[in-house]
């Protein structure tokens, strides 16, 4: 059996909506909820926050939870989770974003399903794309896969752009939930920043920059991820 751990990044300075994981939804915090709802799905030998930031380690572990101080400022989450990876005993792991809230079991059983295939480094998850509007919206994360369910490129622009109007496209959002063998996380690490990374702000770019494929599942809606306070809103209604 392989050994999976969850490992939730856990910023406290967004740049979007600073403190985002400390705001109260419903009659918690947004990274109480990722948390527990994490661990409640009970697919992983342990699930850890790691953070850089006091508060949220004392939000975690004083309602019992594991929680992780990382020791250095990072570029990104895989960043983060990789610190305090490389000393674990550890086959996989899953880095769930700590502003998705709304995690379920059913998804990131289909993520974890991905490994059964031993050519496989990383995985992501996706959801089809319907609205337009969130289709044009940069703060949703678009891919294009292949025939295979690789991954062809992340974007924050419209990929495909439909030039002909007569095909039929699916559109799919990238979900930033990953997993990864470890040694391919850790290897992210090692590897500079590239070009297209740092154009997109999209991490997983590193990825496909320096030839690993990323294999995607498909998977229905997973709720609201925390971006901006609007969301915050979105999430409470739906909570």
């Amino acid at each position: 059996m392989m050994r999976r751990v969850a490992m939730i990044p856990a910023r406290y300075a967004a740049t979007r909506f600073p403190a985002k994981l400390m705001q109260i939804l419903g009659n918690k915090t947004v990274i109480r909820h990722t948390y527990d709802n994490t661990l409640a799905t009970g697919l992983f030998d342990e699930v850890v926050v790691v953070t850089d930031s006091d508060i949220i380690y004392a939000e975690i572990s004083s309602h019992g939870g594991k929680a992780i101080m990382s020791k250095k400022n990072h570029e990104s989450g895989s960043d983060r989770i990789a610190e305090a990876a490389a000393d674990l005993d550890v086959d996989i792991i899953v880095n769930v974003q700590g502003d998705e809230p709304f995690v379920q079991k059913e998804p990131l059983e289909k993520l974890l399903a991905c490994f059964n295939d031993d050519k496989v480094q990383v995985a992501s998850l996706m959801q089809l794309l319907t609205d337009q509007k969130n289709i044009e919206d940069p703060n949703y994360v678009k891919v294009a896969i292949d025939r295979n369910n690789n991954a062809l490129f992340f974007s924050r622009s419209v990929i495909p752009y439909p030039r002909s109007k007569e095909i039929t496209i699916d559109y799919y959002e990238h979900i930033g939930v990953y997993a990864f063998r470890k040694k391919a996380l850790i290897d992210f690490t090692n590897w500079p920043i590239t070009p297209l990374e740092a154009a997109e702000k999209i991490e997983c770019l590193r990825y496909l920059e320096y030839g690993i494929p990323i294999k995607m599942a498909l998977t229905q809606y997973m709720g609201v991820e925390i971006d901006t306070p609007d969301d915050l809103l979105k999430a409470a209604k739906l909570l």
